[in-house]
């Protein structure tokens, strides 16, 4: 018998597998050594005694007055602004994220194009002063009349009045009003424009008062978009990586003279977001220390910023920005991966949508295009000052603008607006009349599918538990197993449309609210869209709490059984699902994503946990009775699906902080931390490791 063969005895033919010694398994008690065993044997421990046996560096010598964290950047983009500064200073710099560069062809403008809403005035007829009826038989009078019935229903519950023919009036006054001309003299807030530019590219504000960017061949581009690059305007990313490289380098040499030699004695903190994809983090983080030669960097997810920010150790953080919204929860330091959600929607949205309902009413500024900046601003103005969401701000009142133009004089206006100013918010809980699909054309993604990573692709990185949750009663029914014993039938889901009789004979729309699916649910048509929702009002809400709370003690699939029982394995879209699940669910209404992202946490004592700590930032924070709206919805939905549901409750930022900033302001705590310094990645193991040293390093990420 041959040595070192094991079992040799009981094969039947008895013959040698091979000529050579196959020596015996080691035997695991004499094994002594302890390579990797130890914090100093690590690459990490290995880089610090390599520091300390080279010689000190030419770095200039901290003050006694200096402050902690001067030497940090923090830098938090965004869609429309660029926050950045100094992690010793008490507010960043806001910068538009917007470069113009010469070109010898026109180029795009953002923030959007124009847009021609359809114009009506007529009045539904006399009777209930809450009833609604639609205008016409176009799909959008349909969602506008479906949007406004959940305005008058919310009216009716409060016991508020409803101006007859206020739109009439409103229209007939906006017709005839004629511009006041204000003399340039008289103009405290004149603007300096910029018609005679001599640079190669301009930066920030510089660029919102070009004169013509088209006739001065001037391309302007917005390299964010939403939570990545803005592939629709870019046509490579090496562009994108450089206007960002420029945008980044002009702020902080205008504000600090900052130098490209000064980078090196500098660390970064980055403000990623909640639902990040990994080429846009590497791309990054290549920037800042491969291409700008920053020392060291740290990353950190908006939502856990943001909890730092507030002095909050668990919440659920809603960012509400100019492209998109994203909702996850915070517990303990650490996001919460499976309840994060991604919303298609934010303040762009509402300006677009305000303008169109002020195209309705006659706007007096007939010449509006919202493709030019100014115009775009005007806009914008309104909004801010107009828009709300508390329904007793509801009335036919008058308001003024200005309009500043190049080559023309100041023009102010008058505007009398009735329910449009609140019509418009709520568009981000009655998403229906957002147009999902456009915004999706022209856009292309970051890598290439071929390109493998170095580090492995979680189910998570793609599809989470919360958009699971969200678009379930989109999926197909598991395959039948007749192996398993028959599964008795549950309760009839809640996830469809079921038709409310209101006090005025109307019909109402159930919200969808996604459940638990049933053993065999059916799916809905493919021609409803996950956008298309309608918010209940809280005393329809209050008719179903016995018929719903029956089905709120079923836990809902995991990701992971929705992934195994209901995947055909043909599947192209993002985390091997038969629908593109991450694009169904960022048409949800905000209230439905917030209940969802609780609900991915784990049971009912965890969905109770967040909704009484909900915490709202980003700019649309500062819409007047945000956090009633958030409330009243949430607390509509909550009570009758969840046992013992206490009082929704929305966290307001500290005192004297914006909302706006207040993840900038958690990224400084944590770069003013003495914790920080076990969290920093050098450009050398950057180049090592890659994401797996940023994995290793900044470990909360997710």
């Amino acid at each position: 018998m041959p040595r070192g063969i094991p079992n040799a005895k009981k094969d039947d033919s008895g013959m040698r597998y091979t000529s050579m010694h196959v020596p015996l398994a080691p035997n695991p008690k004499q094994l002594g050594a302890s390579y990797l065993k130890s914090e100093s044997q690590t690459l990490w421990g290995r880089h610090a005694a390599r520091k300390q046996k080279l010689p000190a560096e030419d770095v200039p010598a901290p003050s006694q007055d200096q402050r902690r964290g001067s030497h940090v950047i923090v830098i938090h983009p965004g869609s429309r602004w660029l926050r950045i500064g100094k992690a010793s200073e008490v507010t960043p710099i806001s910068v538009p994220n917007v470069i113009a560069r010469k070109h010898k062809s026109p180029g795009v403008m953002r923030p959007r194009s124009r847009t021609t809403p359809p114009s009506s005035t007529s009045q539904p007829p006399s009777g209930d002063e809450y009833a609604v009826s639609p205008t016409s038989d176009d799909p959008f009078e349909v969602k506008l009349a479906s949007i406004t019935v959940s305005l008058r229903e919310r009216m009716r519950f409060y016991k508020l009045r409803v101006t007859q023919n206020a739109t009439s009036i409103a229209s007939t006054f906006n017709e005839q009003f004629r511009p006041e001309i204000i003399p340039e003299v008289n103009d405290p807030f004149r603007v300096e424009w910029i018609h005679e530019p001599d640079k190669e590219y301009l930066v920030g504000e510089q660029v919102l008062r070009i004169a013509d960017p088209q006739q001065l061949n001037y391309t302007v581009r917005w390299p964010i978009h939403g939570h990545n690059f803005n592939t629709r305007d870019y046509p490579s990313v090496q562009m994108i990586l450089d206007d960002i490289e420029t945008i980044i380098s002009t702020a902080l040499f205008e504000k600090y003279k900052m130098t490209r030699g000064d980078y090196k004695n500098y660390s970064v903190v980055l403000v990623i977001p909640d639902f990040y994809d990994r080429a846009y983090v590497r791309e990054f983080v290549n920037i800042l220390l491969r291409s700008m030669g920053f020392k060291q960097i740290c990353v950190q997810q908006e939502s856990l910023a943001a909890t730092y920010g507030a002095g909050i150790s668990n919440a659920c953080v809603v960012d509400i920005g100019a492209v998109c919204a994203s909702v996850a929860c915070v517990d303990e330091g650490l996001v919460i991966p499976d309840s994060r959600i991604s919303l298609n929607m934010g303040g762009n949205d509402i300006t677009e949508f305000l303008y169109v309902l002020l195209e309705r009413i006659n706007f007096p500024y007939r010449d509006v295009n919202l493709a030019l900046w100014h115009d775009w601003l005007v806009i914008e103005d309104l909004k801010a000052r107009l828009c709300t969401l508390a329904e007793g701000d509801v009335a036919l009142n008058l308001y003024d603008f200005v309009v500043r133009r190049y080559g023309k004089p100041t023009e102010k206006y008058g505007l009398r607006a009735y329910d449009e100013i609140i019509l418009a918010p709520m568009c981000i809980f009655e998403p229906r009349v957002i147009e999902f699909d456009r915004k999706r054309i022209g856009s292309r993604p970051i890598s290439s599918s071929d390109v493998t990573e170095e580090i492995i692709e979680h189910p998570a990185d793609h599809v989470t538990q919360a958009m699971i949750i969200s678009t379930q009663h989109l999926l197909p029914p598991p395959p039948p197993q007749p192996s398993q014993a028959p599964v008795p039938a549950a309760p009839p889901e809640v996830s469809g449309r079921s038709s409310l009789p209101s006090e005025n004979g109307a019909k109402l729309e159930q919200q969808e609210i996604s459940l638990p699916s049933t053993a065999n649910p059916t799916p809905p048509p493919p021609t409803l869209p996950a956008g298309e929702l309608v918010e209940v009002s809280s005393e329809a809400a209050d008719m179903e709490v016995e018929e719903k709370a029956a089905q709120a003690t079923h836990p809902p699939q995991s990701a992971q059984q929705m992934r195994i029982g209901s995947v055909p394995s043909s599947s192209s879209y993002p985390g091997g699902l038969p629908i593109d699940v991450c694009f169904e669910a960022s048409k949800l209404p905000l209230d439905v994503a917030i209940f969802n992202s609780a609900r991915a946490c784990g049971g009912d004592d965890k969905i109770r946990k967040y909704l009484q700590a909900v915490l709202v930032i980003g700019g649309s924070a500062h819409i007047p009775g945000m956090a009633h709206a958030l409330e009243s919805r949430l607390q509509a939905i909550a009570t009758p699906l969840v046992p013992n549901m206490e009082k929704v409750q929305i966290i307001p930022p500290p005192k004297d902080v914006d909302p706006k900033i207040l993840a900038w302001k958690g990224a400084a705590v944590l770069a003013k931390m003495d914790s920080v310094a076990d969290l920093w990645l050098t450009y050398a193991d950057w180049d090592m490791l890659g994401m797996r040293g940023l994995k290793d390093r900044c470990f909360y990420l997710c």
